[in-house]
Order: C-alpha cells, then structure tokens, then sequence
C-alpha cells in the first residue's frame, strides 16, 4: 500500500522551457514525505522540534518521463521500500494529475538522526510500524 498525495505545480516552480525545473521535484517529494507523517498522526514539526528526530536524505536515484507544466498537479505515491536500522528508502512515484501519466520516479534513502547530536539514531519503534504500514 502506498500513501497518495497532491503537489499543485506553482508559477515559480517552472523553468525557461516552461516545465518543471528538476531540482523542485525534490521538494514536492519533500512535501509528500511531510504530509506522509502529518496525515498518519505524527506532526512532523513535533518529530523535528520537540521529539528532535530527523531524516537527512543520504542518497537519492530519479528517473523523470513526462513534463509537468504550470497549472498541473502531481499525485505523488510514497512506499517504503527498504527499512533498515538506521535508515530507510522511500519511494516516490509521481503521476500527473491530468491524465494520469507517470511523470517521475524517485528512491531516497534517508538516515534516522538525533538532532541534537546529528549522530545516527536507530529508527524509534513508532516510526518503524509507520514505516512497515505502507512497505512496498
């Protein structure tokens, strides 16, 4: 099972060739993994600021096949395709919203860290479940 949301593309997020410039796929992937935590019960601002856990991205692989435009929208699909440890690999799969072509695929491997030492931490177990719920 995979988690589904929408990243509307913006004005500003287009280059001179009028699509979507490919650094800014990294944040719409960004803002899935933020509502990824924020629509499964863990604020992700209290993960970072109170609980002081975060997930540095430590290797990322991305394929794009189809353009995105001004006034598109992506429906990104996040799973987790390896849980580890110390870290663990979600997987973005971006659809556009128009016509439901798939637009772009990323595998991000992010590191589990305290914040306060920014020393790798192993994976809190509430996390792990969360994780292990949408596992691909």
């Amino acid at each position: 099972m995979a988690f589904r949301t929408q990243v509307p593309v913006r004005f500003g997020d287009v280059d001179h060739a009028g699509i979507v410039y490919y650094p800014k796929f990294f944040i719409y992937f960004h803002e899935a993994f933020e509502d990824f935590f924020d629509e499964n019960g863990v604020a992700y601002h209290a993960l970072l600021n109170a609980r002081r856990v975060g997930f540095p991205t430590v290797h990322i692989e991305t394929d794009y096949t189809q353009p995105l435009r001004y006034g598109d929208a992506l429906d990104i699909e996040l799973s987790v395709p390896r849980i580890g440890e110390r870290s663990a690999t979600f997987r973005y799969v971006g659809f556009r919203h128009r016509d439901g072509l798939k637009a772009c695929q990323a595998d991000i491997t992010c590191a589990c860290v305290d914040l306060d030492s920014f020393k790798s931490a192993a994976i809190p177990e509430d996390l792990r479940a969360l994780f292990t719920r949408f596992q691909s």
